[in-house]
């Protein structure tokens, strides 16, 4: 437990101005108070604690979650709660409950668990930040390690009945941008205060452009489940990193950053905008839970060295991903600057979550959301709203 009044000092404190070395910061309430470099001036009665050079990060923020720790989040609402707590003691302090496409009346009710979460708050094994529709309005061609039997075109009536299930915890959908009816479901997601996200998509370029106008402002897994980048054919890739050159658009792009999904290099590219990297892990519960056979969506799945595949055909089925090696992986293998790294971890995907101005950096008024990594990356201690997990 952190007392109601704490400093943490002698670390290596990412902001998103850069690294303090060494730093220091005030935590009050749940909140961070102050931040500062140097030594810290202790006040009466203020618990100081001296973290040796370690490196201290806001709380990871993951979009994009299937389960964790042998837990399948579409399994039952109590397999849901486990997979969050999974996640947590690999930094993640915000989760993303993410639902592969399903029966509506499945996905109806998995979303009610989601919304019984969030509802029930923050607490030490997790805090649910809402849900995320991966489908069913994806597109069979990218179908990927959906089940293509319960993909449907886009229908308003059938979104609207999921909508009014998540009880207001729906806060991302992925859509492709190319089947008909589409842009009248990412102009109801918009309306609603829903990022509409692109992702499982055969869209060309100009697609793609358009749902961007339209209002969407994330790709699912960038690179994976879509086209790949042509000189000719760019592709929704393509748009997605051309978006916001020279317009007032702003995308945010998933990456799954285990070495498998994309190569280092492809992180790297990605990162040179530092507002448009987002990590996320896309892990199934065979994440902490080792090699094995599986089941996701309703299809067998087998985990070999750590890469989850689809049985029947090899296609990739998640990840095996924990937030904390996505950021390791980032800066070890990718050569990405920690703060840069630490941003796509948890400031990004908190600005297109909407929570920039509670949580997502270390900066004065923000909740106290923490990480603290060895000086190898690996992590050591969480701490959620001023509590230490």
């Amino acid at each position: 437990m952190c007392v109601p009044q704490c400093v943490l000092a002698g670390v290596r404190v990412v902001t998103p101005e850069g690294v303090l070395d060494p730093g220091w910061i005030e935590v009050e309430g749940g909140r961070i108070a102050a931040v500062g470099t140097g030594v810290p001036a202790r006040a009466a009665g203020q618990s100081v604690t001296d973290l040796d050079g370690a490196w201290l990060l806001p709380g990871f923020i993951d979009l994009h979650v299937h389960g964790g720790g042998g837990h399948d989040v579409a399994t039952s609402a109590a397999a849901m709660a486990a997979a969050v707590a999974f996640h947590r003691t690999h930094g993640t302090t915000g989760t993303l409950v993410s639902l592969v496409t399903a029966a509506v009346e499945d996905l109806a009710e998995q979303l009610s668990w989601v919304a019984d979460l969030v509802e029930r708050g923050p607490c030490a094994d997790g805090h649910v930040l809402g849900a995320h529709l991966e489908g069913p309005f994806l597109a069979p061609a990218r179908c990927g390690a959906q089940a293509p039997e319960h993909l449907l075109d886009p229908d308003r009536a059938v979104f609207a009945r999921l909508v009014r299930a998540a009880r207001g915890t729906l806060r991302v959908i992925t859509v492709a941008p190319e089947l008909p009816g589409a842009a009248e479901i990412i102009a109801d997601a918009v309306d609603g205060g829903i990022v509409a996200a692109i992702g499982h998509t055969d869209a060309t370029y100009d697609q793609a452009v358009a749902a961007f106008a339209a209002g969407a402002t994330l790709t699912t897994h960038l690179f994976n489940a879509m086209p790949p980048l042509h000189h000719r054919a760019p592709g929704p890739v393509g748009a997605a990193l051309d978006a916001g050159a020279g317009a007032d658009v702003d995308v945010a792009c998933e990456l799954i950053n285990d070495g498998v999904h994309v190569h280092p290099s492809i992180t790297r590219m990605v990162a040179r905008d530092r507002h448009r990297l987002v990590l996320v892990t896309d892990a199934i519960d065979a994440a902490g839970a080792g090699d094995g056979d599986y089941i996701l969506g309703g299809q067998a799945v087998r985990v070999r060295d750590g890469q989850a595949r689809l049985a029947r055909s090899g296609v990739l089925a998640g990840s095996t991903l924990t937030m904390d090696d996505a950021l390791r992986r980032a800066v070890l293998d990718a050569g990405i600057p920690i703060e840069v790294a630490a941003a796509a971890a948890a400031t990004n995907p908190a600005r297109v979550l909407g929570l920039s101005a509670t949580c997502g950096a270390i900066a004065v008024g923000l909740a106290a959301d923490l990480v603290v990594l060895d000086v190898d990356l690996h992590l050591v201690r969480v701490m959620a709203g001023g509590v230490w997990s």
